[in-house]
């Protein structure tokens, strides 16, 4: 994985800003990020140089005496970067954008409740709401300072969309993409239903749920079956973050060697960057020397161990799926022939499963079973190969799309049952 620590102030702000545009968190003209360095210089993106095209020499160095040395204007909004600088010392990176579920929470002047989501309330923290003020006023300046020194982490704002500070750009990156992941899933989830929130205490007691320390081992050689699984792995973490499956803090893949070991994404690292060399080996319940493996390897291991057909198990956050996880709504696979032959049922297990009843998740994961769903959790899909199981996953958030949409136009005409039986006989699936 990128050192990003190690990169000028000035390239990081273009490969966050190139994640916020390519995924749909901003436009051409909106949002605006900065760092602070060590010596006080703030680094920003320019004023009225398209986001989709920045480069390091767009970027605008401002002196803490408020000289700007660039090729560019600093932003508009730089009056209130300065004042969160100014107000909250620690912190050293602010990102303010525009994202569209962000934005029509703006426009009702509601917040986001993180306690629908086990990550999202791990990674946002605490969130405070800013009076409507001018765009690059002073006054909003000070609205925003004054509720992060409330002791916020994220700031809505009336009418505008959000800014979040943190000690680094990286860190206010995930809140921001996390945040937005939870709006989509509370307005998808109020299509559907109503979302059900978790207590604080409940949600706090996850957070510091501790796994089993598992020992250290030396592999004495790396195969090209585990080469390769770790390629295949690191492919589809891409895909998956392309298609907003994963953000980049939460979502994680495993697939299992031939040799009984599997291999695993790690406990940290953003998901963008994952590479073959960052994935942990896990052998005989002993993990690879030197690397911590996601905190649900031994649920994996588990259900390797249950079902010798699961080849792969994938864990997400796939914002339409989760909102039936976050709703208790039945998910109905029998939409049409693809979704019913890929997904069958999808049950339902209770919050927290994923740690403390890990034997009922791998009973429960199974042929007629390939994907399910964890209240305000996740969801985790199976299959005999990597490529299945992410195929699963991928289908199920499109079918959990459709159903959304669909409330729309109508009542659902699901397959019946006689064309279920057709299915099944054809795709020898009984």
């Amino acid at each position: 994985m990128i050192d990003m620590y190690l990169l000028h102030p000035s390239d990081q702000l273009v490969m966050i800003m190139k994640r916020i545009y390519e995924y749909g968190m901003t436009t051409i003209s909106g949002g605006n990020v900065s760092i602070k360095d060590d010596n006080g210089d703030v680094w920003i993106t320019p004023a009225g140089v398209d986001k989709g095209s920045l480069t390091r020499n767009d970027i605008v160095c401002v002196k803490p005496d408020g000289t700007a040395a660039g090729n560019h204007r600093p932003s508009s909004e730089f009056p209130f970067h300065r004042q969160v600088y100014e107000k909250m010392p620690h912190l050293r990176a602010v990102l303010h954008a525009h994202p569209p579920a962000l934005v029509a929470f703006s426009m009702v002047r509601k917040i986001p409740d993180t306690r629908i989501l086990t990550s999202a309330y791990r990674v946002c923290g605490k969130i405070g709401m800013a009076r409507y003020d001018l765009p690059g006023s002073v006054g909003l300046g000070e609205k925003i300072a004054a509720v992060f020194e409330q002791g916020c982490d994220a700031v809505m704002l009336e009418n505008h969309g959000v800014v979040i500070a943190a000690k680094d750009i990286y860190k206010a990156f995930a809140m921001f993409e996390t945040l937005d992941f939870c709006a989509r899933i509370e307005i998808n989830a109020r299509r559907i239903g109503t979302p059900v929130i978790q207590k604080s205490e409940d949600l706090e007691r996850n957070a510091q749920k501790t796994v089993p320390v598992m020992q250290e081992f030396v592999p004495v050689t790396h195969n090209s079956e585990e080469k390769a699984a770790r390629r295949d792995i690191c492919n589809v973490i891409q895909r998956a973050y392309k298609q907003r499956l994963f953000t980049g803090s939460q979502g994680t893949v495993s697939q299992r060697l031939s040799a009984g070991s599997f291999v695993i994404t790690p406990a940290k690292g953003d998901r963008a960057y994952i590479a073959p060399e960052d994935l942990v080996l896990i052998d005989g319940g002993m993990r690879e020397a030197g690397k911590i493996p996601d905190d649900s390897a031994s649920l994996h291991a588990l259900i390797y161990e249950t079902h010798p057909h699961i080849n792969a198990i994938i864990i997400a956050n796939a914002p339409n799926l989760m909102a039936f996880a976050v709703t208790g709504a039945a998910f109905d696979s029998r939409t049409i022939p693809e979704s019913y032959i890929l997904l069958r049922n999808m049950p339902m297990l209770p919050f927290d499963a994923v740690f403390s009843q890990q034997e009922c998740v791998a009973k429960t994961v199974a042929k007629e079973n390939p994907v399910v769903l964890v209240e305000n959790d996740c969801v985790i899909a199976v299959g005999g190969s990597l490529i299945n199981a992410f195929d699963r996953l991928e289908v199920g958030e499109y079918s959990a799309k459709a159903i959304i949409a669909s409330r729309e136009l109508g009542d659902i005409v699901t397959i019946n049952e006689a064309q279920v039986a057709e299915i099944d006989k054809a795709f020898h699936l009984n």
